[in-house]
């Protein structure tokens, strides 16, 4: 009998790992879709258009995301230095297929406001819409490196295309 639950146990064990390793890359993320729309409060805010290219700002947004402007504030202690995240539930900021799902202005709502039902919390008590801008101009770089947001085509275009 105790042979019996042993194996009972062994194969519930593998079972279960079986069932948390599907799905690759998406597994504590979720499913890939859309993220709601922005509220109307950010739906016309858009990333400054020199700023795309604008490297100078770029290691400014650098230093933000690593807390070396400000310690209180720091997303890579969350999304990892490198996007990878480090904590549970941390948008993997690398995955290209998900984050060209964001415009530039859900991608700053949610810098500022937060996203509901998570850990992220909004910053924007803590940090000005300028430096919220630099954020985003530096994390789209994980997935995004040498794209802008196009409102026209509401899609990411390579930086400079027409």
């Amino acid at each position: 009998m105790n042979m019996r639950i042993r194996l009972i146990h062994v194969l519930l064990v593998m079972g279960l790992g079986l069932l948390s390793s599907c799905g690759g890359e998406q597994v504590g993320e979720g499913p890939i879709v859309p993220p709601p729309p922005a509220p109307d409060e950010y739906a016309d805010k858009r990333m400054p258009a020199d700023w795309w290219g604008d490297s100078q700002k770029l290691e400014e947004g650098r230093k933000l995301y690593v807390g070396e402007k400000n310690p209180d504030v720091n997303c890579a202690s969350c999304h990892g230095k490198d996007g990878k995240p480090v904590k549970a539930g941390a948008t993997d900021f690398r995955n290209p297929e998900r984050m060209k799902l964001y415009s530039d202005s859900v991608w700053f709502w949610r810098i500022s406001e937060g996203v509901p039902n998570t850990k992220m919390r909004g910053w924007k008590s803590k940090v000005s819409e300028e430096d919220r801008w630099k954020l985003v101009l530096y994390e789209r770089n994980f997935a995004l490196s040498g794209k802008t947001w196009d409102e026209e085509k509401k899609q990411w275009s390579e930086v400079g295309a027409k």
